[in-house]
């Protein structure tokens, strides 16, 4: 039995620090990007530029919805390949927005393709903010 309670304590631990190792990572992009930014981050100019279409390649629109929804705590799917996206949410899915390294690739190969350039650390900046309030 004690054996049982100590693999639940353990657990229960990893559950209660996972939030708390993405929102560190997070906090750091974040003090990183305003050091660079020109303005204060905002939850709300995050979830604008999320739903703001932008000019593709091909003359279509493209917006982070185009494959994550209008929601990120729902699952997505690319326009191109079909394949799954999970929630970037990381209050549905606790594995989001957890290394950096992830984070920083995702941001400048989705930025690249959505608004055909690199975002600013405004935009980063506007963007962890929205999705770290889910």
């Amino acid at each position: 039995m004690k054996l049982k309670n100590t693999f639940i304590v353990c657990c229960m631990g990893l559950i209660i620090t996972t939030p708390t190792l993405a929102n560190d990572t997070v906090a750091n992009l974040l003090h990183e990007y305003q050091t660079q930014a020109s303005h204060a981050f905002s939850a709300e100019a995050g979830r604008q530029l999320w739903t703001t279409n932008f000019p593709a390649n091909n003359d279509k629109q493209r917006s982070c919805t185009t494959c994550h929804t209008d929601n990120p705590a729902h699952v997505g799917k690319h326009v191109r390949t079909g394949k799954r996206i999970e929630p970037l949410a990381p209050s549905i899915n606790p594995e989001r927005l957890t290394e950096e390294k992830q984070i920083r690739k995702w941001l400048k190969r989705n930025c690249k393709w959505t608004l055909g350039r690199e975002c600013t650390a405004d935009e980063k900046g506007n963007l962890l903010t929205y999705l770290n309030s889910l």
